[in-house]
């Protein structure tokens, strides 16, 4: 079964929403903050603390992408062109976040994205953004299936992966039709396995470079033979300089689903508080794991090590369990096998989440079927979570070699999603700015300001787009037609929808001063009377 587990991953008129905003009515919500966000006649349940907010988000990204694919990382930059990459990304990832902190807590929605994208710049763009979102959350869902049935077999080569597609597709999309507060309990469990692991591991390189194990003291010595950057694909320097990038595309995707926590603004009780804090919370985790993590692989594991280009999915892949076999520890790979085990099960519970929210949002928005708002009296959209899950059953097209060519192509769809998502939350975020200058309402006004704006907005959307056109740059180095269509498809279809709906709809460009800066806005008032009360 070859399938490519390290790759994955309208407004309103101005014065009536001038008048409107004085009136305290009319789309500003007056909910306190345990209260819920109302979506038609439902309303989703504001019941997510800051820990499930963070968990949520920590669930989605750290996976297969950081424990597996950060080995053929270090294969192919050297080890201070791989953390070099990371802390790059670290930094592009960090000005998506403060913007869309700023959003999120001026106006806490699910599915923030699409919502923020068409609100605040163009109908279209939201279409396009939050439909190639959702379809990446909902097809990784069934990669996440399928790769619990790949690690599985670590153990036993005979265990049918089809029942173990099965058994957790019932599990895990029951698990989204609980409350969403229970939910945000059994994510953040999940969870903290992986946090407890990378920190083991912390503690474990460090042991093992200053003496403990075969190897005896290593220190920098990797970093010194073969040396701290590598060639790849050509020779010489410019070789350096392309395993460097090729490594930043790379963390690029390793670092998607941190945005997740932005998903969730729509359910987090008291989000004025509640999401910059998890928002910052969030970001710090991710980088300072990963980044910590790939400094000290480095040091362990030399970055001509063969077992790094391995092309297996499960432990013997991982950088972890190959500095552990170097100090001679065997008893480690099945331990690392049992956490990316509960590692891609997290990211299924995230995937499913992630991905109702969003075509939630897209209801909302008129640009998706009215019965996906249908939500029940826990607060959960019945509807969303079920066509979402529903894509979990495309794992079982693994099972067939003809089946498993058309998941690697649907998989291949959602691999830039989350890169074209990053750069729309910064466009969406310059929109904002300009709703927000344009109907003379201050930034000192918002309950969290993000600095160095709109500068960092500016650095975020330069970056992403280029990482976004130049992620497929090796199909020109030795022209594949088949290369070519797999790296830039999602980019393809995102066109594609952006350009249908424009066409269909002739929607405009949101005018900054008719932009809705109201509707599901929390004000003040309302959280301190709430405040008060308890």
């Amino acid at each position: 079964m070859a399938i490519d587990f390290k790759r994955r991953f309208g407004g309103g008129d101005a014065a009536a929403v001038e008048e409107d905003e004085k009136a305290g009515v009319q789309g500003e919500s007056t909910a306190s903050p345990e209260s819920a966000l109302e979506i038609g006649d439902a309303q989703l349940h504001r019941k997510l603390s800051q820990r499930h907010l963070n968990f949520i988000a920590i669930g989605g990204t750290i996976g297969t992408g950081f424990f597996l694919s950060s080995g053929t990382a270090l294969a192919k930059a050297g080890p201070a062109g791989c953390l070099l990459s990371y802390v790059f990304v670290g930094t592009i990832l960090w000005s998506v976040m403060v913007s869309l902190s700023e959003m999120a807590t001026y106006i806490p929605t699910a599915g923030a994205f699409s919502v923020y994208a068409t609100r605040f710049v163009d109908p279209s763009l939201g279409f396009a953004l939050g439909w190639l979102y959702w379809f990446s959350w909902a097809i990784t869902y069934a990669l996440s299936l399928t790769a619990a049935g790949l690690i599985i077999q670590y153990w036993n080569e005979d265990f049918n992966i089809g029942i173990i597609i099965a058994i957790f597709w019932v599990v895990f999309t029951a698990a989204n039709y609980l409350p969403v507060r229970w939910f945000g309990e059994v994510e953040m469990w999940l969870s903290m396995l992986k946090v407890i692991t990378i920190v083991g591991f912390m503690i474990f390189a460090v042991c093992m470079t200053s003496g403990v194990g075969d190897e005896g003291k290593i220190g920098f010595d990797y970093w010194k033979d073969p040396g701290p950057f590598n060639e790849y694909v050509v020779d010489g320097s410019v070789g350096k300089f392309v395993g460097f990038w090729a490594v930043l595309i790379q963390a690029s995707f390793a670092y998607q689903g941190a945005e997740l926590v932005g998903v969730g603004a729509g359910e987090a009780s008291d989000p004025r508080k509640t999401v910059p804090r998890a928002i910052r919370t969030t970001y710090w985790s991710i980088m300072g794991m990963f980044v910590i993590s790939i400094f000290l692989i480095t040091l362990c594991v030399p970055s001509n090590d063969p077992t790094l280009l391995t092309e297996a999915s499960n432990a013997s892949a991982s950088p972890l369990v190959i500095a552990a076999r170097r100090a001679g520890v065997q008893a480690l790979p099945s331990i690392i096998n049992a956490v990316l085990l509960t590692a891609v099960l997290s990211a299924a519970n995230s995937n499913v989440y992630s991905g109702s929210r969003i075509l939630l949002a897209l209801a909302e928005e008129k640009q998706a079927p009215a019965i996906f708002k249908r939500l029940d009296k826990r607060g959960t959209p019945v509807v969303a979570v079920a066509v979402t899950a529903a894509f979990g059953l495309l794992g079982f097209l693994n099972l067939s070699s003809g089946g498993a060519k058309v998941f690697n192509w649907l998989l291949n769809i959602s691999g830039v999603a989350g890169l074209i998502t990053w750069a729309s939350t910064c466009v969406a975020f310059l929109g904002f700015m300009r709703a927000m200058k344009a109907q003379d309402m201050s930034r000192d006004e918002l309950p969290y300001k993000s600095p160095l704006q709109p500068f960092v907005a500016y650095y975020g959307l330069f970056f992403n787009a280029l990482i976004t056109l130049t992620q497929g740059f090796t199909v020109f180095i030795d022209w594949s037609t088949a290369g070519f269509f797999a790296a830039y498809i999602s980019l393809i279809i995102f066109v594609v929808l952006y350009i249908v709906h424009k066409l269909v709809y002739r929607d405009r460009f949101v005018d900054p001063r008719e932009a809705d800066l109201v509707k599901g806005r929390l004000t003040y008032g309302a959280e301190s009377d709430a405040a008060a009360g308890n």
